[in-house]
């Protein structure tokens, strides 16, 4: 099964997107002659990010010890902070794999009790004399 792999970029001493045009042929091409089946690049306000597609982990792995792409990670503009690597695409991307739903709970498959009948006292046949003096007489 492919997988999606992104090198992500930010912004640090000198802009991602002159890193970017420095390098991104040469990404694209060992990317491409290594077995890559997709690549594409995205650009937005923090930085770049590059999604490459492989068949396989040991082909990823393969593209990442290139001599040249370790050399266009070395030169990043924030080598401490400004470089991602990471299995899966950028951003906000859905994932790889397709969600499953969730079993519903116990709890759900079990029907609701029905309401009680509401309790009905006729006013106009009732005592509020006597009603309050048996309440008291039973201990209430």
């Amino acid at each position: 099964m492919a997988e999606w792999w992104s090198i992500e970029v930010l912004h640090g001493e000198f802009s991602a997107f002159q890193w970017q045009e420095s390098h991104d042929s040469e990404l694209i091409e060992a990317a491409l002659t290594n077995g890559a089946l997709d690549g594409t690049w995205h650009a937005d306000r923090w930085g770049v990010a590059f999604e490459v597609c492989f068949s396989t982990a040991e082909e990823w792995e393969a593209f990442r010890d290139l001599p040249v792409v370790r050399a266009a990670l070395d030169a990043v503009p924030d080598p401490v902070n400004g470089l991602l690597i990471y299995r899966g695409r950028g951003g906000t991307s859905a994932s790889g794999k397709p969600r499953r739903p969730r079993p519903a709970p116990s709890a759900s498959a079990m029907a609701l009790p029905e309401p009680d009948d509401e309790a009905y006292v006729d006013l106009t046949r009732a005592d509020p004399h006597g009603l309050a003096y048996s309440e008291v007489l039973a201990g209430r």
